[in-house]
């Protein structure tokens, strides 16, 4: 298959081989026992209640006790309010721990790592508060179809809930992103209903993953439509509904204009911030052309997002883009993200 227009074959060959590493990784911390398990149940994330305590008999001369009325408070964003922009500014780190090539998320100790994006991410405030943000590659497309055919893998249960502790400790954002190989970003991203119930965990989209029948991940980019990623806006928009939900947070990451199409398919949904992170990588003038051009069919809702690169930015004499001349794109970025 040819490569798509734009792209050399040293960005193919990284982007191809550097995801599919992530599967030897979590080979070893167990998340590759079951590559293609069935889809998690959405199971509740609220804790049961314990049994009532029988109901002591009153005096007939006293009046029952009358119900309280009051009322459970709402969950808030982990650094308080219920709205992300434009409170809060985004900065984070992606990855899976143990796979260095896939971020700085994966280089060291996990909560080391979280804590250490409070310190990236202060140059970057800029008037407005900080929020940090864990993105954890939660579905990583992998070499081979599997059993059932979908070139991806999950992380468990178990594994999230590493990301989620150390997320809360340092209170952040946790953003499961989704490369969804042959499968559909709304049946990955309800495959983790268990966690987008709660209050502080959203969804990275990563259409350069998102393959055709026939196409095999790393052999082209992916690409996917407005269409769905509005499908999925709108299933976050209803849980955000039904569990009373402070805003959930929507990335969709896009490194050329081929890898998201009739993005005017998508549209707002309350109670959801939407983001489009351009991915452009290399020296700081390329990054900013792509920058430029990709933002160009942004819908007016959706806020700006950029992401760096630690090792691919400085290859070839080139170097990481100062905070200054981050802030400095227009339109200037909500959400600022280190792979």
């Amino acid at each position: 298959m040819d490569k798509p227009r734009g792209v050399t074959t040293v960005t193919i060959a990284r982007r191809a081989v550097a995801p599919l590493l992530v599967v030897l990784a979590c080979t070893a911390c167990g998340a590759a026992q079951d590559p293609l398990a069935p889809d998690i149940g959405s199971v509740s994330s609220t804790p049961a209640l314990s049994q009532a305590p029988r109901p002591t008999p009153t005096s007939p001369s006293k009046p029952a006790a009358q119900p309280s009325t009051t009322q459970t408070a709402q969950a808030t964003l982990p650094r308080g309010g219920r709205e992300i922009f434009p409170r809060y500014r985004l900065v984070g780190y992606a990855g899976v721990t143990g796979a260095s090539t896939l971020g700085r998320l994966g280089t060291g100790p996990l909560n080391e790592r979280v804590a250490e994006i409070e310190r990236s991410a202060k140059p970057y405030a800029a008037g407005r508060e900080i929020l940090p943000v864990v993105e954890v590659i939660a579905a990583v497309v992998q070499g081979s179809p599997g059993r059932g055919g979908k070139y991806r893998i999950r992380l468990s249960d178990a594994q999230i809930a590493t990301y989620h502790k150390a997320a809360r400790k340092h209170r952040a954002v946790l953003l499961l992103n989704l490369q969804p190989g042959r499968s559909e970003f709304l049946t990955e991203a309800k495959a983790f209903e268990k966690w987008l119930k709660e209050p502080d965990v959203g969804v990275a989209l990563d259409p350069e993953w998102a393959m055709d029948r026939g196409q095999r991940p790393g052999a082209a980019y992916g690409h996917t439509t407005g269409a769905e990623l509005d499908q999925v806006a709108g299933y976050l928009a209803g849980l955000v509904k039904r569990y009373d939900l402070p805003e959930k947070v929507m990335v969709y990451h896009q490194v050329a204009r081929s890898v998201v199409r009739q993005e005017s398919g998508l549209k707002a949904h309350g109670g959801v911030a939407m983001i489009k992170s351009v991915d452009g990588l290399g020296h700081p003038g390329p990054k900013k052309n792509t920058y430029r051009v990709v933002s160009k069919t942004t819908p007016k809702f959706v806020h700006p997002g950029f992401k760096l690169f630690f090792t691919e930015d400085r290859r070839h004499g080139g170097r990481l883009m100062t905070p200054k001349e981050v802030l400095g794109l227009k339109p200037r970025p909500e959400y600022v993200m280190f792979e």
